[in-house]
């Protein structure tokens, strides 16, 4: 499956988070809801943002970095659309993400026996005289 090449290749690692780092704003994720109707010029897109040119290109540049949209000139304008396939990366990885595999403990689980973990180091360090904040416990 090709989300578990993304998951282990660190350049696959790289890729999906550039990717999500798209998707982590409120102002990008506008641009790709208005881009799901198809290719929309970029004066319609500042428009309808109320966005100053100057931050819309920069918007525009992280989705393009990321895969999530390209872009076309025609004479003076700009226009863009979206790339489904792209999006459909982040969504098998987050599939992925959801399937329990046997064995393998959730990330709940693997959160709360950090935390047991950590409590039974702070309570050894308390009981050793340690205020805890070195690290020696971890060398």
């Amino acid at each position: 499956m090709a989300s578990t090449a993304i998951r282990t290749a660190p350049a696959g690692r790289a890729s999906i988070a550039q990717l999500f780092h798209a998707l982590s704003d409120e102002t990008r994720l506008a641009v790709l809801d208005m881009l799901r109707g198809g290719e929309r010029c970029v004066c319609d897109l500042q428009g309808d943002l109320d966005a100053a040119q100057s931050r819309l290109s920069f918007h525009l540049k992280v989705l393009r970095d990321a895969g999530l949209v390209t872009d076309r000139k025609a004479g003076r304008w700009s226009y863009y659309a979206l790339v489904s396939e792209r999006l459909a990366e982040a969504e098998a990885y987050l599939a992925e993400l959801q399937q329990s595999r046997a064995g393998a403990p959730s990330l709940v689980q693997l959160n709360r026996s950090n935390r047991t973990t950590s409590s039974k180091r702070r309570a050894s360090h308390a009981a050793a005289g340690s205020s805890g904040a070195s690290d020696s416990c971890c060398r």
